[in-house]
């Protein structure tokens, strides 16, 4: 009885907005003078209204759109040439953030040998940071002449970017001690460099999922472990997430690959600029822009096509 209601709250306004709809178009079949016309009209721009909002509702309409994400940025083959494309992909989301007015905080960084990042991980914080975001899991590939080849060749390079909710305090995920593995070391800086002489990093390992998680952007060991634990269950609960996804898929007959065999978007650099969404087809011949942070057309773009409202 609890679903059946929670059911009918959720499609009587749908009805409702169906209703007002079909009875504007029968009022305006029959309207003989402007002043009803203009009434209807001022009528309709609040059903449009109204449907725009629904549709909004329908989109962040996750258990865990509304919380705050973690970013995870990982660079796939390659060498140098992916390391360089996660600090490009860093910079864009950071960018992005910003013009969206959220707060973002680097949790760990591994920068690479020679340039770049090997990979990263930071916190975005404000409204609906994770449905917005998880528009960005998976494979991200770039396509330029390469500034590290001395003979400018093209190169193709792919991250991986993943996408979590922070759940550290919506959901309590069991970690239990005898399953992990703390290690403790002192934090580095680009070039191999000590930033400082204790050791305050912290890298856990949860021995069930070989899961691994370090932090050493604090100060203090306490903090960063406990920035460390607030990630691990995290990953712990994305893991569970894609367990169940998969198995659903399994018993609808599809095939998930989770690992780096598809990606989502394309970044053309050269010989021309385009940057390509394939699961939406969204394109634009701005790449520029969108590695400035201007992401929005693809996230929204992706978000509706998952309710059906594109």
């Amino acid at each position: 009885m609890q679903r059946l209601s929670d059911l009918r709250s959720e499609i009587e306004p749908w009805e409702r907005l169906a209703g007002d709809a079909e009875e504007a178009q029968e009022l305006i079949a029959i309207a003989d003078d402007e002043e009803m016309l203009a009434d209807l009209g001022q009528e309709l721009e609040g059903i449009s209204e109204r449907l725009e909002n629904m549709r909004r509702a329908l989109i962040f309409g996750g258990p865990h759109d509304k919380l705050n994400a973690i970013v995870a940025i990982h660079s796939g083959a390659g060498g140098t040439e992916s390391q360089d494309w996660v600090q490009m992909l860093l910079r864009m989301y950071l960018r992005w953030a910003e013009r969206k007015g959220f707060s973002t905080e680097i949790l760990d960084l591994s920068p690479g040998e020679e340039a770049g990042i090997k990979s990263v991980t930071f916190s975005v914080a404000g409204r609906n940071a994770y449905g917005l975001l998880k528009a960005e899991k998976g494979v991200h590939r770039l396509v330029r002449l390469s500034p590290f080849d001395a003979a400018h060749r093209r190169h193709t390079s792919f991250a991986l970017v993943e996408v979590m909710p922070d759940i550290d305090r919506e959901i309590e995920v069991e970690v239990k001690p005898e399953d992990l593995r703390v290690d403790v070391f002192r934090s580095a800086g680009a070039g191999g460099q000590n930033v400082q002489k204790n050791s305050t990093a912290i890298r856990l390992t949860h021995l069930p999922t070989g899961i691994v998680v370090t932090c050493q952007n604090e100060r203090s060991q306490a903090q960063n472990r406990e920035t460390a634990m607030k990630v691990l269950r995290a990953r712990l609960y994305d893991l569970e997430l894609r367990k169940k996804e998969e198995e659903l898929a399994r018993i609808k007959g599809e095939h998930v690959d989770a690992g780096w065999g598809n990606q989502i978007r394309s970044y053309v650099l050269h010989p021309y600029q385009m940057v390509k969404d394939h699961r939406t087809d969204e394109e634009t011949g701005d790449a520029n822009s969108v590695l400035d942070g201007d992401l929005d057309r693809f996230i929204e773009a992706y978000l509706r096509s998952r309710v059906g409202t594109a």
